[in-house]
């Protein structure tokens, strides 16, 4: 089984002062530690990237160096992937992505659709959006907190 985290989990692990960044940054290191594969996707490295070293959205934003060496850690890893666009891959988000997909969901679809194309089912979020992808199983890795 191999799965994958979203934008939002890695910026929460970034945050380990909070009770929810603890438990996020726990979540994705016992992910990369294997032994399944963790998959994770560029659109969802360059939004960590974008939100967490922005000023508007953090009290203390990462520096964007202190923000690729976060990503360059993870993805180095024996267990962890970080797979781009495979030959196709227009025909699999067209099959993925709903005719009236735009703005903001663009992104959720470009993720849902690598997912598609590299047979990676499930995805740790706390996005609700991603379940309107056929064959993607959404899962809220912090429950009801």
């Amino acid at each position: 089984m191999s799965i994958t985290v979203d934008t939002n989990v890695l910026v929460y692990a970034s945050d380990t002062g909070s009770e929810i960044g603890a438990a996020a940054h726990e979540l994705v290191e016992r992910l990369a530690r294997g032994p399944e594969l963790l998959f994770v996707f560029w659109p969802a490295l360059m939004g960590f990237v974008r939100i967490a070293t922005q000023p508007a959205v953090n009290d203390d934003p990462l520096t964007p160096a202190e923000a690729l060496a976060s990503i360059a850690s993870l993805v180095d890893r024996p267990h962890v992937r970080a797979p781009g666009e495979a030959p196709g891959f227009l025909r699999v988000y067209e099959s993925t992505a709903p005719r009236a997909t735009r703005g903001k969901q663009v992104p959720d679809a470009h993720i849902a659709a690598l997912m598609r194309q590299h047979g990676v089912r499930t995805i740790y979020t706390r996005d609700r959006d991603f379940r309107r992808f056929d064959g993607i199983r959404a899962e809220d890795p912090f429950g009801a907190r």
